[in-house]
């Protein structure tokens, strides 16, 4: 059965919902010390967090990229990620979803959360018919993720490692087995319905 396009899919437990960033190591390894972001980690930015373990491999090159080097699992409270996605606007003007362009202009700017729908990767990281969500924090959502929402930070940077030399070596069996299991996540009934055409 095809996958659905729009579906948020993570690691996640009755409370908790995983989600990964990666940093350079000055924000990366005292987060995953102290279990929280360090003082350095700005607050008053626009923070992008991803539920899907590839999609984060495609962004930062399995820790390869410059200020990317540390990949972070964070656990957050699935009270604060939902809370999110319902004060979250879509990221671009959507004909039929927006009234107008300057309507979801206004909405985008009130927003304290941002949505955006990107291909799923595969583990050669290439793009899958399937979207993943990146939900993008800032003012009160991102105060939120760092003070209240995160209940663990923990360094994955070795695991990703050891997958992708999987992948290098052809083993996508073994590198499948150490990929997070990652389910269909179950949004509240119309929860996404206004983050997507």
């Amino acid at each position: 059965m095809a996958e659905p396009k729009h579906q948020i899919r993570a690691l996640y437990t009755a409370s908790t919902i995983t989600v990964y960033q990666a940093y350079g190591r000055e924000i990366g390894l005292p987060a995953a010390r102290d279990g929280r972001f360090p003082a350095a980690w700005q607050r008053d930015r626009m923070t992008w967090i991803k539920p899907s373990f590839l999609w984060m491999m495609y962004r930062c090159g399995w820790g390869s990229k410059g200020g990317q080097e540390t990949v972070l699992a964070i656990e957050i409270t699935r009270d604060g990620f939902e809370w999110a996605l319902e004060h979250a606007c879509l990221a671009h003007y959507e004909r039929g979803l927006h009234p107008d362009r300057a309507t979801w202009k206004r909405q985008l700017k009130r927003s304290p959360a941002r949505v955006q729908w990107d291909p799923e990767r595969d583990l050669y990281l290439q793009p899958l018919p399937h979207r993943s969500l990146q939900l993008g924090l800032t003012g009160e959502a991102a105060h939120r993720y760092a003070d209240e929402w995160t209940v663990s930070i923990t360094d994955v940077t070795t695991l990703a490692h050891m997958i992708h030399d999987h992948v290098r070596d052809e083993d996508l069996a073994a590198a499948r087995r150490l990929l997070p299991a990652e389910r269909s996540y179950p949004v509240p009934e119309g929860g996404l319905a206004h983050l997507h055409g």
